[in-house]
């Protein structure tokens, strides 16, 4: 197992707990350097889907757990947590969606991903 790999399951297992406290999951850990720096990226979830509110409130723990440990060594870096807008997947495709449309999406179609956020919660969740 390679430093990063270790350094990446090390976070993982030490945001476990604080993070289920919460009723969330750690979906995926990335640290990846970014220059001088290095960018921490935590995708977090729970049943139903994470609000914003849940990932505010899991962005603090992470940073308090990881405040409180070694974990992340001298070296500065920028901590990102997230969810995935997915609303729900299969073994050939995942369906999304996209400015409040539901859209299927066939994995073989995907060349390249990104993360984005979306500050708005679907009109089905305001009530």
């Amino acid at each position: 197992m390679s430093k990063p790999d270790a350094t990446r399951d090390r976070i993982e297992a030490e945001l476990h707990d604080p993070l289920s406290a919460l009723g969330l999951d750690v979906e995926a850990v990335e640290l990846t350097p970014a220059g001088k720096r290095r960018v921490l990226r935590v995708a977090v979830d729970k049943d139903g889907g994470p609000t914003l509110d849940d990932v505010a409130e899991a962005t603090r723990e992470v940073s308090r757990v990881l405040d409180g440990s070694d974990v992340m060594g001298e070296m500065p870096y920028t901590l990102e947590v997230t969810s995935r807008r997915i609303r729900e997947s299969d073994e050939d495709s995942v369906h999304l969606e996209v400015d409040g449309e539901k859209r299927r999406v066939a994995y073989a179609d995907v060349a390249k991903a990104k993360v984005q956020i979306e500050f708005n919660r679907p009109a089905d969740e305001e009530t």
